[in-house]
């Protein structure tokens, strides 16, 4: 961790909902007047999209499975030497992992592949990380300890395999049934991975239902943000002063439903999030001039 180069990494596995998040923090640098260095955790997978689906194959020919959760898909490694970079001195690097036209059109390369690395800009005020590995702790390396804001941002999981096998069908043209294969391929990897970053963060935000998603692998619409609350959990309260009567005066429809967890609508999980992380981006910034 460090006062004059601070890092704020939110983790989640994608469509969990850390693009939330980064627009509230767009937000509030605008407001604020931070300078941050964007980093995609997309962009540490260790192949682009059509060495991946090598990859796999020649895994399963293995009897041994690559997902872009585990080692085998990642540049773990890299990203922890990132972290410790721009921790210690400010700097480091990055790259693009581009996901679709729109992307390839900014960057001038096809879609499903990734860009050379390139420095991060000079004189940033904070590293935002967005991606799969933010909270990360393996036998090999520590991306967690450099974090100084650790957000996690989670569906509950049946509405995480709604998510997966619907963007799956309609954006990559796949079966509801290879949708489902692909979930219980990586689930080792989401179970090892994944999921223990949740009980390292300092916030988490679970989008849930209010709707019938028993079965999570029928062909069906993803539920909205209007058919669902996010629950909103404090874990780390010495880092997060949360003022939780000011948050459910300010908003409508919200409640507690234990001492340190605010539940309000999904549809305003935005404008909760710049409620409670201004106080904090304004903390960490008078820490930095202090430095």
């Amino acid at each position: 961790m460090s006062e004059q180069h601070p890092i704020i990494a939110v983790t989640g596995s994608s469509g969990a909902g850390t693009t939330n998040v980064k627009t509230a923090f767009e937000h509030i640098c605008a407001r604020e007047g931070i300078k941050p260095a964007i980093i995609e955790g997309d962009s540490f997978h260790r192949y682009d999209r059509q060495a991946m689906q090598k990859a796999v194959e020649e895994a399963k020919k293995q009897g041994k499975m690559v997902t872009h959760f585990g080692p085998e898909g990642n540049l773990f490694e890299e990203l922890e030497a990132v972290f410790r970079e721009y921790s210690e001195k400010g700097t480091g690097k990055r790259r693009w992992y581009v996901h679709n036209e729109e992307e390839a059109a900014k960057h001038q390369l096809p879609p499903g592949s990734i860009s050379e690395w390139e420095p991060l800009p000079k004189e940033t005020h904070v590293l935002f990380y967005e991606g799969l590995h933010g909270g990360l702790i393996t036998d090999k390396v520590n991306v967690a300890k450099y974090v100084d804001l650790l957000i996690g941002v989670v569906p509950i999981i049946n509405l995480e395999w709604i998510q997966k096998i619907h963007r799956d069908r309609l954006e990559r043209g796949h079966s509801a049934e290879a949708a489902t294969q692909a979930i219980l391929d990586r689930m080792h990897d989401y179970v090892h991975y994944i999921v223990p970053q949740f009980s390292r963060t300092d916030i988490n935000f679970q989008r849930v239902p209010t709707v019938d998603t028993s079965d999570p692998f029928a062909e069906r619409d993803v539920p909205t943000n209007d058919e669902s609350f996010s629950v909103v959990h404090v874990r780390n309260h010495k880092k997060l002063d949360v003022d939780f009567p000011y948050l459910l005066a300010m908003i409508d429809g919200s409640f507690m439903s234990t001492p340190d967890t605010l539940v309000i609508p999904a549809s305003k999980k935005i404008f909760a999030m710049e409620l409670i992380f201004t106080p904090i981006a304004e903390k960490m910034m008078a820490a930095r001039r202090m430095v």
